[in-house]
């Protein structure tokens, strides 16, 4: 499931051929995707200006001139690729065999912009991915997004939130991390990284990084900007490009290269001067990768 970065990545890749242009047609080549597509999808969207892109967690915002917002999710292998022109070629390099196939092209947005026609095409085989209508208006209220703690990039996110939420919250650190009602687009990737580097057990109680008197204690100042650290990091190397990501140029990017601890399990710790290994444990069904020797 692509994260936080990866959405990010997308929304600045799709946002120089998007923003501004007005969709000429909406080309559905199916009803539905993991969900049925929205009544009257095409014709509410003809004619529209897309005044601007942004994000909310993992979705993908498109603001149209009549105050609709579509919400796109890529789900497990979705994807949107840029093609201009009449030739329809696919710019960038592929680092893993992508799909290219019709059969797998199921949402075409027709755009008319200041520098003529384009299409910006999703493509998705295992169609886990959905796109739904709403207005900006009425986001706050909109059932995926009602219960969204704050981002984990900018200043929503700090320590003393935190401390609020982790209050007498036994619950183990990383499975408060995942909770999205706590922090919203925080996923499994990025949690192992932050707690490697705030030297963190993931299974620690959350309680236990804040004071009798409910302020944080220092491991919590330093957790906290950790996962601002992580995520920063992550969308600057353009996403962690697992096997079903890819930008919208057709490119990977190239933070998978730099993971300390997720998916290292039998491998030497990454802390100067640990003596540790990286291990493997399950947690509420997701695994956990962790140093048991510098992470308490």
């Amino acid at each position: 499931m692509p994260e936080l970065p990866e959405v990010e990545t997308v929304r600045r890749g799709l946002s120089p051929t998007m923003e501004g242009a007005v969709i000429r047609q909406l080309e559905l080549r199916r009803p539905d995707l993991r969900f049925p597509l929205p009544r009257d999808f095409a014709a509410r969207l003809a004619g529209r200006r897309i005044i601007a892109l942004s994000r909310r967690a993992k979705y993908l915002l498109i603001d149209l001139d009549d105050g609709a917002t579509v919400i796109a999710h890529l789900g497990m292998s979705g994807s949107f690729r840029i093609e201009a022109g009449e030739a329809g070629d696919m710019p960038g390099d592929f680092h893993h065999p992508r799909s290219k196939d019709e059969k797998h092209d199921h949402v075409i947005f027709h755009l008319e912009g200041a520098d003529g026609g384009s299409r910006v095409i999703y493509n998705d085989p295992r169609r886990f991915g959905f796109m739904d209508l709403t207005t900006r208006n009425e986001l706050d209220v909109y059932p995926a997004f009602r219960d969204l703690g704050p981002e984990p990039v900018g200043n929503a996110l700090s320590a003393d939130y935190l401390a609020t939420r982790f209050a007498g919250k036994q619950q183990p650190l990383k499975s408060a991390l995942l909770d999205q009602k706590i922090i919203a687009g925080l996923g499994n990737i990025y949690v192992c990284e932050a707690l490697w580097r705030s030297h963190l057990s993931p299974e620690r109680a959350a309680a236990t990084l804040v004071t009798p008197t409910g302020r944080p204690k220092q491991q919590l100042l330093v957790l906290t900007e950790a996962i601002r650290a992580v995520i920063a990091d992550a969308i600057a190397a353009g996403g962690s490009s697992l096997r079903d990501h890819i930008q919208t140029d057709g490119t990977l990017g190239y933070f998978q290269h730099s993971f300390s601890v997720y998916d290292r399990e039998g491998s030497s710790c990454r802390t100067p001067d640990c003596s540790g290994t990286v291990e493997r444990i399950t947690q509420a069904g997701r695994s956990s990768f962790y140093c048991r020797v510098c992470q308490k």
